[in-house]
């Protein structure tokens, strides 16, 4: 850890850039948030719902979810739950590991989905795509790809 002595301050020009990254995630966030509003939907429900659209079978065990949603196994089953009052995932017993479960896209979630995502895409290209040139998609993409492997490689999760 940096003494104070040692700390390497944010020049104004990282600074800028720091807080305008910070702003954007909020922002950003908070947008697509409020278009997915209209179908009942947070944003951690949709990110829920998207990697089980993915998953083999439309199934995941519950630590693996919490991994990919970056959420506690506590908090996931809180939202898993809520989402099962929805009929959007079911719980399944894992019968190989008797002690863990799956979460489950249900039929109704399936639907849900398909209807939720062209929105969802939309509003991504509305507020973020259609902002950004071919060349700075290119180099945003260069620049972040290396943030987060590092922090992948932080959490011990390729």
């Amino acid at each position: 850890m940096e003494t104070e002595t040692a700390t390497r301050w944010l020049t104004d020009e990282e600074q800028c850039a720091w807080r305008t990254h910070l702003e954007v995630n909020r922002l950003l966030t908070y947008q697509l948030e409020k278009d997915l509003q209209p179908f009942g939907l947070t944003m951690n429900d949709y990110e829920i719902l998207v990697n089980l659209s993915e998953a083999e079978d439309k199934r995941l065990r519950m630590s693996d979810l919490a991994a990919a949603t970056l959420q506690s196994k506590s908090r996931l089953s809180h939202q898993i739950t809520r989402m099962e009052n929805a009929d959007l995932v079911r719980r399944e017993n894992c019968e190989s590991d008797r002690r863990g479960l799956y979460a489950v896209l249900t039929e109704h979630g399936l639907e849900t989905m398909q209807k939720v995502a062209p929105h969802h895409v939309a509003s991504v290209r509305r507020h973020f795509m259609d902002l950004v040139t071919p060349e700075g998609l290119s180099e945003l993409d260069k620049t972040l790809k290396p943030i987060a492997e590092h922090l992948r490689g932080q959490r011990g999760r390729p």
